[in-house]
């Protein structure tokens, strides 16, 4: 059920934002040219690696100039990409992700292969169990203010206590969040 919902709302989801993605990727490619998204292998369901898209939020050399994880004032970011973060407009490619399988809409964060030495095997095991979704109840308590404790905390929260209506609740916090910057996301 949690997949048939993922592929019905990402199709009517990318049917009546196309306006804006052709907007988002006219304005980047105005600021800062091409590429307009960024791709990165991330570790999905059962450790499998995927590409995931997002719009390009930094310099076009950015991996190459610093970390994976990025600072609060990072010089990498462009000022569009700050734009598209705060707004999370950097996040809407993944609804493509969400269509091939690769992630759902709601779940725990994909992460890089290179964080697996933060986590215990069970804790890793556990986070990828599922797909990793687009928003998840991490993002909802907390988004980048949570340690990584809190974060795996409610990752497993999540896991061990999924239900559609709980995904319901996440995606409705979530819109909240970001339309009304309400909460903590």
């Amino acid at each position: 059920m949690k997949r048939l919902f993922d592929i019905v709302f990402s199709i009517m989801f990318i049917f009546f934002a196309l306006p804006i993605y052709l907007f988002l990727t006219l304005f980047l490619v105005l600021e800062s040219g091409f590429p307009v998204f960024f791709i990165q292998k991330r570790v999905g369901l059962k450790g499998k690696l995927f590409s995931i898209y997002k719009f390009r939020t930094m310099v076009k050399n950015a991996n190459e100039i610093g970390p994976y994880n990025t600072a609060k004032d990072d010089p990498r970011i462009t000022k569009t990409g700050r734009f598209f973060r705060k707004t999370s407009l950097d996040e809407l490619p993944q609804f493509f992700n969400v269509l091939k399988g690769d992630m759902s809409i709601v779940g725990p964060r994909p992460n890089v292969e290179r964080q697996k030495a933060e986590y215990q095997i069970s804790d890793w095991e556990l986070r990828n169990s599922v797909r990793p979704g687009i928003t998840g109840l991490a993002q909802i308590s907390g988004r980048s203010s949570c340690t990584f404790e809190e974060r795996l905390y409610y990752d497993i929260t999540y896991i061990k206590s999924y239900s559609l209506l709980l995904d319901f609740k996440i995606i409705y916090r979530t819109v909240m969040s970001v339309v009304l910057k309400q909460g903590s996301f």
